[in-house]
Formats: C-alpha cells, structure tokens, sequence
C-alpha cells in the first residue's frame, strides 16, 4: 500500500446551519431520511427520541440542538446519518448529507478554540479544502454515551 493513501482519511460531509462537518466515513452505517420518531420522555432536549431502524431501536439526536443553533423544521434535504458508537448505534439528524470526500492528512489542522458554538472538545480538527472549511466532529465528545445508555435502558 502506497504512504499516501494511508494518510488520507475519508468522511462524510453534512450540513448544520451554514457550515460544513465531517465525520469519519468508517464511523458511519447508513444515511437515512427522517422516520417517525418517538419521543422518550426525560432525555436532554437534543435528544428527539428513537426510531426502529430495520428492527433496532435507535436513539436520535438533533446537532442543531445539541450545537445550540435554533431549530428547524424537518425538509426534504434533512438526513439522519446513522453512526457507530462503541457499542451502540445513534442518529443524528442534520440539515443535509452532501458528500463523501477524501482528505489529505496535511489538508487537517488542530481545532482551534471555538468554532462558532461548537466546543474544542467536539473536534478532531479543520480541513481546508480549497475556498471550503470542513469542522470534523470528535463523535465520541458530542454524544455522551453514558445519556445514550440511559436512553435504551
């Protein structure tokens, strides 16, 4: 195997509000369109409830809520991309799923501070990629898997 293709890394590209975010493609089992969802009660506010998905209950997440940005309403661009944790699965719903890119390591810089209202500690890094800035989500820091737990029960 060639160095370069081991110092890329590939993710998945959504959109919250107006920035872009990445996750690694690897963390990702599938991007869904918004299904029912039921409510649970007593989880945090960015908790929107769970779905049966394919016959496993699986907790959602609202990133918009759960980033501070306000609301919206679901459309037709609003994903819900699916993503492994430890030993659970979880769903995040994001404005929209735009694409799966390869990444340079050198394109990847530390995070810095604060992004807009997304804490240091949610972030792997910043990928500049010609005029675009791409944050990429430490997903372990944003979904607290001890509140994920207690959602399944």
């Amino acid at each position: 195997m060639s160095e370069e293709l081991t110092n890329n890394l590939k993710v998945i590209v959504f959109q919250l509000a107006d920035e872009e975010y990445g996750i690694p493609v690897q963390q990702v089992q599938s991007i869904e369109k918004v299904l029912h969802i039921t409510r649970v009660p007593g989880t945090a506010k960015y908790v929107k409830g769970v779905i049966n998905l394919r016959g496993v209950v699986t907790p959602i997440i609202d990133l918009r809520v759960r980033f501070g940005l306000d609301e919206l309403p679901f459309n037709d661009s609003t994903r819900v991309i699916i993503v492994s944790l430890e030993t659970m699965d979880v769903g995040l719903i994001v404005d929209a799923a735009n694409d799966v890119i390869d990444l340079q390591s050198e394109s990847i810089e530390p995070a810095p501070e604060v992004i807009g209202t997304v804490e240091a500690d949610y972030l792997n890094g910043v990928a500049k990629l010609d005029r675009r800035l791409l944050v990429l989500l430490k997903l372990e820091k944003v979904l607290s898997v001890k509140e994920l737990t207690e959602i399944n029960g």
